[in-house]
């Protein structure tokens, strides 16, 4: 259908004032331009190109005959033609009228790719045998014999010709040919046009092709296929009934020679003559570089886009990516104004100025430079703090220095202790930042620092300080059982430096001699104890010290009178020798003996020490017996209007050491740690029991319960 509307808009009326108007066409009924006379042939005229019904004009042997129909019947030879209003007068159509026995029919009109029949046809009173048929004077053999011959998808170079046949009539032996009847092959459509809507395309433009052909208006119904082709090659894949080829885009490469093809269905190709098509390209202008994220501003492991791009430019085109002072980052060829290269993870050495160049075949040409900068987030920072010894000592100078080992400036820094900010600052050009702090013992305690550069916060780790405080000049206190000491009194020297970082090392001295010398790991004082004797009256002095310089404290003068004990026994001689009885005497001696024997089993005291404790529930240290503390708390010598006339009470403490050996006066029932002794006076207005036997008040030593302990005292 599409073909023939085109072929009606080609060929139509007034379509060209120029142009003629198209023939009529003539046509026969018996299809046969041949037939015996007596017979009669029906003509028909045809006008494909007019829907206008108006006259027909016919023509016999060139003058006009009176008849308008469409049709007429004819009886007379000879050539006949015709014509309509809207049309020109047909092509001479010959018709024969035979008075011979034997003709040749073929039928009319003759068209390429037809299946036709040629008949030898005898007249119907005469008999004929051994038809034979030829072409050109040439027999064609394999139709021997046959009334009928049928010549298959006739094609107009080799089935147009000269026919006739012959055969025998009856029995006779003579052969009757017929006249020659010249078979003319028409065109079926007439060899194909190729036509382009333009033979100098810019690269990149479309360009239609146009395979222009007739279709014969006798054959409407015949199907057309077209083929395109540049050189051999088949522009798309098989044919079409389409006589029209859209390419959508001309590239230089695609330049060279078209032309098309058209076929019937009925093998018949015919083809147009080569035209040339040249395609023009566009060199590249205005080439860009884009930066993404815009602005060029990444961090550090992101992705950089950069997208190159022309304004004009035909054909291939290479874009290819450069950063300044460093090999070519890549390359692309396409068919495209704009491409893109993608550079993922993006470091630090990405950073730079870059730019892009575009070429299809003229030379490259450069965009502008665009300046790509990669932010790094800050590492965690490390904290140092620097002092001049190893140890921070109050009042030292401490540097503080936080540092980022990575991260863009500025980075902004926080100090901290004990998570308040301590001090902040900034390092506008990266790398750390510092300040001094003038240590006092309230430093003490754990620091951290933080950075931050706008890309997140890091934390530094934790660090931990002390800041030891030196003693000061400590104190020295004898303590002992009287406001005069005297020998065999038992001493204790208490050494304290009212502060001071622990652990602080105490020595004793007397006369610039080291007497003794002991550790407080936790602080405080240290005390020990002394049994006096009249060589260690004199100078004492104690000295403290925690690695930050010894302090000594003032010194402390002390005099040793003669013994405790000497005097006791005076007194108590001349108070017994007047007052008491033998068996008074005989008390007095069992004391004496009592504390020899106590002496002796270790309870006399030597040079002992114990620190001293503030904590009443902290455990003392363990000490041997025979350096358990002995302290007098209570000492009464004569007192008046009593019947007791000496007491004395020692308190010590028992220790894990000597717990083994006291274990058997807790089972005797008394209690070790006690100690108390008495001598009474004899009533000598009480009576006697009978028997002679004093009163029980009268015993001159007890001992007593623990529980009747008295508490200590100062003397």
């Amino acid at each position: 259908m599409l073909l023939r509307l085109l072929l009606l808009l080609i060929l139509a009326p007034g379509r060209e004032q120029s142009r003629e108007a198209p023939k009529a066409v003539l046509l026969l009924d018996p299809p046969w331009s041949t037939t015996f006379k007596g017979q009669r042939v029906t003509l028909i005229c045809k006008d494909f190109y007019s829907q206008v019904q108006g006259d027909t004009y016919w023509y016999y042997v060139g003058k006009a005959l009176k008849k308008k129909g469409k049709s007429t019947e004819i009886t007379d030879s000879g050539d006949y033609r015709c014509k309509s209003n809207e049309s020109s007068i047909s092509d001479a159509v010959h018709v024969e009228f035979s008075s011979d026995a034997l003709i040749l029919q073929a039928p009319y009109p003759v068209f390429e790719g037809d299946n036709i029949d040629l008949r030898c046809k005898e007249k119907e009173e005469t008999k004929m045998s051994e038809k034979k048929y030829y072409k050109n004077g040439r027999q064609l053999y394999i139709y021997d014999n046959k009334d009928c011959i049928s010549l298959t998808s006739v094609h107009r170079d080799h089935d147009s010709g000269t026919y006739y046949c012959s055969a025998k009539p009856g029995y006779f032996r003579w052969t009757v040919n017929t006249k020659s009847l010249r078979l003319q092959v028409q065109e079926l459509f007439p060899h194909p046009k190729l036509i382009a809507n333009s033979s100098r395309p810019i690269e990149g433009n479309p360009v239609t092709l146009t395979c222009e052909t007739q279709l014969s208006p006798q054959r409407p119904n015949v199907q057309i296929q077209f083929c395109f082709f540049r050189s051999n090659q088949v522009l798309k894949p098989g044919c079409s009934s389409s006589p029209q080829l859209q390419i959508s885009a001309m590239w230089t490469e695609n330049s060279g020679p078209y032309w098309c093809e058209a076929r019937a269905v009925s093998h018949i190709r015919k083809e147009s003559l080569r035209i040339w098509i040249s395609v023009r390209r566009v060199r590249v202008s205005d080439v860009n570089l884009e930066v993404q994220p815009s602005g060029g501003q990444l961090v550090e492991g992101e992705m950089l886009v950069l997208i190159c791009s022309v304004a004009r430019g035909t054909g291939n085109i290479t874009f290819s990516w450069h950063r300044e002072g460093a090999v070519s980052l890549g390359k692309k060829t396409q068919r495209s104004l704009l491409t893109e290269l993608r550079v993922p993870n993006v470091k630090v050495q990405d950073a730079g100025r870059y730019y892009c160049t575009a070429n299809n075949g003229y030379g490259p040409l450069l965009s502008r430079r665009r300046t790509v900068t990669v932010r790094v987030p800050v590492s965690p920072p490390i904290l140092t703090l620097r002092a001049p010894r190893a140890q921070a000592v109050v009042g030292d100078i401490l540097e503080f220095h936080c540092e980022a080992p990575r991260g863009s400036a500025p980075i902004w820094y926080q100090f901290y202790h004990e998570n308040v900010i301590l001090w902040n600052s900034s390092a506008p050009s990266g790398g750390g930042a510092s300040f001094n702090l003038s240590l006092t013992a309230e430093h003490s305690g754990s620091y951290s620092c933080e950075a931050d550069n706008g890309l997140g916060t890091q934390h530094s780790h934790r660090l931990s300080l002390n800041v030891i405080v030196p003693v000061t000049r400590p104190i020295l206190t004898l303590r002992g059982p009287r406001a005069q000491a005297v020998e065999g009194d038992v001493l204790e020297l208490f050494c304290e430096a009212l502060s001071g970082s622990p652990p602080v090392l105490y020595r004793f001295y007397y006369e610039d001699v080291t007497l003794w010398n002991d550790s407080a790991p936790n602080g405080g004082g240290i005390a020990f104890n002394l049994t006096l004797t009249a060589e260690q009256s004199g100078n004492y002095s104690c000295e403290a010290d925690n690695g930050l310089g010894a302090q000594q404290s003032e010194v402390v003068t002390l005099r040793v009178t003669g013994t405790s004990r000497n005097q006791t026994g005076l007194i108590s001689a001349g108070v017994i020798g007047g007052l008491l009885s033998i068996l008074g005497l005989i008390a007095t001696a069992a004391l004496m003996n009592h504390f020899r024997t106590q002496r002796k089993s270790g309870l006399s005291t030597t040079n002992t020490s114990r620190p001293f404790r503030t904590d009443p529930q902290e455990p003392t240290h363990s000490e041997p017996l025979a350096q358990m503390e002995l302290q007098p708390v209570y000492n009464n010598v004569n007192p008046e209007k009593s019947t007791l006339i000496y007491s004395q009470v020692w308190s010590f403490q028992r220790t894990q050491q000597n717990a083994a050996s006291s274990t058997s006066l807790d089972r005797e029932g008394k209690e070790p740690s006690t100690l108390y002794s008495e001598v009474k006076k004899i009533d000598q207005n009480k009576c006697t029991e009978p028997g002679g036997s004093a009163h029980e008040d009268a015993a001159e030593y007890e001992n007593l319960p623990h529980a009747q302990q008295p508490q200590n005292t100062s003397p």
